[in-house]
């Protein structure tokens, strides 16, 4: 095993995670059960691979690179107001122009700390590990292979594939028709890649914060919990138009929206596993296309 995980780290991380975390929420889902317990699992699971693999690769030093992400906040202002209000304002703006805009019954600055208090919730419980593993893991490995694009996007399908069951969440196993579930993994898998090269450009610019783009993914699903735009689809639009206006603004500025890597990002895979694990998502990824 370990010397599996040396040679091929990021397919060692995704088989282990997904082989255990679907078959376990689709398990508590089926059977009616709460889903918290395996997403509690999971989160553990996901950042104690990463860890244990990352270790076994690098040793110490590694492993305080992978959760050195996590204290890497100094991007700058104008970036940090991007990371945290961006998508709340553009999930607003899409509602608005459609006209499904709902008046919030509080107030505007209720419905904003309300937003501000989700965002921190959902950082600290979840976000924090789920990104130290998939983007100071996996998705800055695959940079550092592929480049930022390809790399990102070869992160969007196991990232996907974990999420696949949270489409019966709301309404459970038995309430969730087929129908209902396949437009909800519409939306997921539409928004997924863009969501993955969206945090591939905020890596690259901030030099690996895991931090910023932890808040980011926070503040994705809090926008998608807005009760001015109850609908719950919003949220998607608006990361497709603030994934093009960073590629716009980057592209402006003389960057690549192809290449990039993160100049302070885990050490180069010294073998075959990205080349391994590029094959085998990308072949998993086949059948698919919060």
């Amino acid at each position: 095993m370990k010397r599996f995980a040396v040679a091929r780290p990021v397919l060692t991380f995704c088989l282990v995670v997904i082989g255990v975390s679907l078959p376990l929420l689709t398990a508590l889902l089926v059977a009616g059960l709460d889903v918290f317990p395996g997403k509690l699992a999971e989160l553990l699971l996901l950042t104690a691979t990463a860890a244990l693999i990352t270790g076994w690769t690098g040793g110490r030093p590694a492993v305080r690179r992978l959760f050195g992400g996590l204290t890497r906040w100094r991007i700058g202002a104008g970036r940090w107001v991007v990371v945290a209000l961006a998508m709340p304002v553009l999930t607003v703006g899409v509602a608005a122009v459609t006209g499904t805009l709902h008046r919030p019954e509080h107030g505007w600055g209720r419905e904003a700390l309300t937003y501000l208090v989700l965002l921190l919730l959902i950082a600290l419980t979840a976000s924090l590990w789920e990104e130290t593993a998939w983007s100071g893991f996996v998705q800055q490995r695959l940079m550092e292979r592929h480049g930022l694009l390809a790399g990102s996007l070869l992160t969007a399908v196991p990232f996907g594939l974990l999420h696949l069951p949270l489409a019966f969440e709301a309404e459970g196993w038995a309430g969730t028709s087929w129908s209902e579930a396949f437009t909800n993994w519409a939306f997921l898998l539409g928004a997924l890649p863009f969501l993955r090269y969206l945090i591939g450009m905020l890596l690259v610019d901030t030099k690996g914060s895991v931090l910023a783009a932890a808040v980011l993914h926070a503040s994705f699903n809090a926008s998608g919990a807005l009760s001015v735009a109850p609908d719950g689809w919003q949220y998607v639009p608006a990361l497709v138009v603030l994934t093009a206006l960073v590629a716009a603004h980057r592209r402006l500025h003389g960057r690549s929206l192809v290449a990039g890597r993160m100049s302070n990002g885990p050490d180069p895979v010294v073998d075959v596993c990205a080349r391994s694990t590029s094959r085998t998502i990308t072949g998993s990824g086949r059948g698919l296309r919060r």
